[in-house]
């Protein structure tokens, strides 16, 4: 079976047959193939996985997300979609700014921020490897927080 680029699914190179994954409670489809990067939280190895279609790496011990910059609004746009209504989210834990992760690529120090966008969300990422790290249940915050972007604003009379 392999992993095929941009797929939600492993190919049989034999018969051609294709395997789909169960989403977990997450929405997110686990392949049984390990990525090259280590969970910057538990120092394991990161699974390859994809939620909405989008190709993700993912720590199966503390559930958190390793997502490319270069797809990360898109997939808030998807999430979105498919969500009814909003929650507003609680302010988060400024003590979580003092955090230092090393990033699951290629090790330096991660710059922990809050995100600019909805969400009252701190993450870290990358910016040589443009990578976003998010501890389970941020990337639903954000999707799930109300959207007063551009994106969604009334057209101006």
């Amino acid at each position: 079976m392999r992993l095929e680029p941009d797929k939600d699914c492993l190919t049989c190179d034999y018969c051609r047959n294709m395997y789909f994954p169960q989403k977990g409670d997450d929405g997110v489809s686990v392949f049984p193939e390990k990525s090259e990067n280590t969970c910057p939280v538990c120092s394991i190895a990161l699974m390859q996985a994809s939620l909405a279609k989008v190709r993700i790496q993912y720590c199966t011990q503390c559930r958190g997300m390793l997502i490319p910059m270069g797809v990360f609004l898109a997939l808030v746009d998807e999430l979105r979609a498919g969500q009814p209504g909003s929650l507003i989210p609680p302010p988060p834990d400024p003590t979580e700014l003092r955090r230092t992760l090393p990033c699951p690529h290629c090790h330096k120090p991660m710059v922990t921020h809050y995100y600019s966008g909805a969400g009252n969300v701190i993450l870290e990422d990358c910016e040589d490897c443009e990578l976003n790290w998010l501890d389970h249940g941020k990337l639903m915050r954000i999707v799930r927080a109300p959207d007063h972007s551009y994106r969604n604003a009334e057209p101006m009379v």
